[in-house]
């Protein structure tokens, strides 16, 4: 198959890319440049000129291909509501070209926060927590007859970025004190972008429409043990916050690091027979982050 894949030169999508052309597709990647066109090509793929806010690329993409991986986002926080907003535009202009074909469309989501327990693929998103709606633009999608799902993504790490992690090194170094929240035990859960990249292929082959398919290796990893292998990376002291103080400390990062987004994925091991193979972990790839050389 011929897969459009928006985020194609990003941290997942350089991931994504090599894995769809080993198992036999051809890729058509977005580019917004012309370096990131010609890495493209020199990987094997072909390049779509355009961004996330060029809907008239996004479809001629899709209309070119015979399944689409959105992994695309803007990841500037300063404009996330924004952001999130171009992001729903897009799916929504993918879908409209895939509306009626049985072409599948794979859409990036975040996780759903539940009291008590890991998240399972069974649990509905969050309301109220994100301005980001990818999920429920897929969901509507799929109502629509598209063949649309959800690949739920965790902190996706190696050892040059580490989801949401990387921020904190940010601060722990402006700060001079790696922290966190209360006593520490809420968990977020993580997976290698290597591992991360065959989910997305197999939920192109093989995923129904409406499904919910979770990207997690490790269920969950303690805020407490995120920050003191950070404390390790950059030989800081390590501190406990009430949460009074969060907000000052971690800014628009203060609700993630105090909520639990440990989540599980057996039901998607057994629905796609993926396999998370990749050894390093999560805090292996933070403690030995190459973040730590800058």
């Amino acid at each position: 198959m011929r897969i459009f894949v928006t985020g194609a030169t990003g941290f997942i999508g350089s991931a994504i890319v090599p894995d769809l052309l080993e198992a036999g597709h051809q890729v058509l990647g977005l580019a917004r440049s012309e370096s990131g066109a010609q890495s493209l090509i020199a990987a094997g793929a072909q390049a779509q000129r355009g961004d996330l806010e060029d809907l008239d690329s996004l479809r001629r993409g899709a209309a070119m291909a015979d399944g689409v991986i959105h992994v695309g986002f803007n990841h500037d926080f300063s404009r996330f509501a924004e952001s999130c907003e171009a992001d729903r535009r897009a799916i929504e202009a993918i879908g409209e070209v895939l509306e009626g074909t049985d072409k599948p469309l794979v859409v990036t989501a975040g996780l759903p926060v539940v009291a008590g327990r890991p998240a399972t693929e069974d649990d509905p998103p969050s309301q109220g927590l994100s301005p980001r709606v990818s999920e429920e633009t897929a969901e509507a999608l799929a109502a629509r007859g598209v063949r649309a799902s959800v690949v739920r993504l965790p902190q996706v790490h190696d050892q040059d970025k580490h989801g949401l992690a990387s921020y904190l090194i940010g601060i722990a170094r402006q700060k001079a004190v790696s922290a966190y929240v209360g006593d520490g035990l809420n968990r977020w859960s993580a997976a290698h972008r290597l591992d991360v990249a065959p989910l997305f292929r197999l939920a192109l082959d093989k995923g129904e429409a409406g499904a919910r398919y979770h990207a997690v290796a490790e269920e969950g990893v303690a805020l407490c043990e995120i920050a003191e292998a950070i404390g390790r990376g950059l030989g800081l002291p390590v501190a406990s916050l009430p949460p009074d103080q969060m907000a000052e400390h971690f800014g628009g990062l203060a609700f993630a690091v105090a909520t639990d987004f440990s989540a599980a994925s057996a039901l998607t091991q057994q629905r796609l027979m993926w396999r998370p193979i990749q050894k390093h972990g999560f805090l292996s790839d933070v403690e030995q982050s190459s973040a730590y050389d800058s």
